[in-house]
């Protein structure tokens, strides 16, 4: 099984495009590759932590003074957090702007969808168990957002922290979905993508609009003719043995790219952990909240949206923009470009994209360093360090 696996991982061969860089930027192994470091220094991180909120703190601070490497490995389970939600929202904005959502990988852009809100969620989770101060009201600011969803929002609250404050139920029930429920639900969908990559065809190209997919069943064909495997597999699937003389094989050529990539990608994640140390601030405390109480970076904007308004901001603009990403390919059937970055066919569906793209990102570094206390507006270069640090 094991052999397998590891001679399907990838096709026997692929197209030269595949290995141009500026074909896919690398955005889909990057962040798998980040889930894979996650996952390494997670399981570290376990053997020391503790989820109690008497003993969570203490936890952090052994890790960062007394045991040997625990605090490059926190950092690097830190950063690489942060990395992932940036790279798998990269990687689902590359989708777009090459039209790879489109027919047949509608059902593999929900997954993708899927992937990018358990990030979300898996680094939501994890922002809590430190118990300092940035995490315990970070995630007060993120359960009371999630309250403004009408009917179920304040039961979807009390579930998420086990009662009405955060507290030690709400500190293990964000363990027990941080490494248990989320992680085997991310993994589950990442296969389930890969598998779906490699069912599709691989990559989208630009000349699948041209392409005439004839589905051959086996049952079908005629039973007077013996079919070898790479006979019948070309019958089968188009995209296999379209252009011989544009296909090299994947290893060493394909492969080789990707090792090198996943040491890159460790090198800077351990560069960020070395010279960067991931914020901790004191302990936590119910009764002394920072002014101004700030979401996790990624749920900024989304604070920023319910300072105007809690149910427009906080219900029906995620509400709506999710939705839209869901129906996007059953609405955008154009096999037009396809596989192309920035398609003039699709210059409106990239026009009304980007504008929602820089909205965020100006929404989020909004909260992020533009609101002080009281949530009014400050100008970052006129605060000290130490008042906008942590944010």
């Amino acid at each position: 099984m094991v052999s397998s696996f590891l001679l399907h991982a990838q096709p026997a061969k692929v197209s030269r495009r595949a290995l141009k860089p500026s074909t896919t930027l690398g955005l889909g192994l990057i962040s798998l590759y980040l889930l894979f470091i996650l996952t390494g220094t997670g399981i570290l991180l376990m053997f020391y932590y503790v989820p109690a909120t008497d003993r969570a703190y203490d936890a952090m601070k052994d890790l960062q003074f007394v045991v040997s490497a625990g605090l490059v490995i926190r950092n690097m389970h830190r950063w690489a957090a942060h990395l992932m939600v940036m790279f798998v929202m990269l990687h689902l904005c590359r989708v777009f702007y090459t039209g790879a959502y489109k027919r047949p990988r509608e059902f593999n852009w929900l997954i993708g969808i899927a992937l990018f809100l358990l990030t979300l969620g898996l680094s939501f989770t994890g922002y809590l168990l430190p118990w300092d101060q940035l995490a315990f009201w970070a995630i007060t600011v993120g359960a009371n957002i999630a309250a403004y969803a009408p009917l179920v929002g304040p039961k979807l609250k009390f579930l998420l922290l086990g009662g009405n404050t955060v507290g030690q139920e709400a500190l293990i029930r964000f363990y027990t979905l941080h490494v248990i429920v989320l992680p085997a639900l991310t993994f589950f969908m990442v296969s389930i993508h890969l598998w779906r990559v490699r069912k599709d065809g691989g990559l989208a190209r630009p000349d699948e609009s041209s392409d005439r997919v004839e589905k051959v069943s086996i049952p079908d064909l005629p039973t007077n003719k013996s079919y070898g495997l790479m006979e019948l597999t070309r019958l089968t699937s188009p995209q296999v043995g379209k252009d011989p003389e544009d296909e090299i094989f994947s290893w060493p050529h394909l492969v080789f790219r990707e090792i090198l990539l996943f040491l890159l990608v460790v090198a800077v994640v351990l560069f960020l952990a070395v010279f960067w140390n991931a914020p901790l601030e004191e302990l936590a405390n119910a009764v002394h909240p920072p002014n101004p109480a700030k979401a996790p970076w990624y749920f900024l904007g989304l604070q920023e949206l319910v300072s105007y308004s809690a149910f427009w901001g906080g219900v029906v603009a995620p509400a709506i923009l999710v939705t839209a990403l869901v129906l996007l390919p059953y609405f955008d059937r154009r096999k037009q470009g396809v596989g192309q970055w920035f398609a003039p066919e699709r210059r409106t569906a990239n026009t009304v994209f980007t504008l929602f793209l820089i909205v965020a990102i100006v929404l989020t570094v909004i909260g992020s360093v533009f609101r002080g206390p009281n949530w009014g507006w400050v100008k970052p270069w006129a605060q000290p360090p130490a008042a906008i640090e942590g944010h």
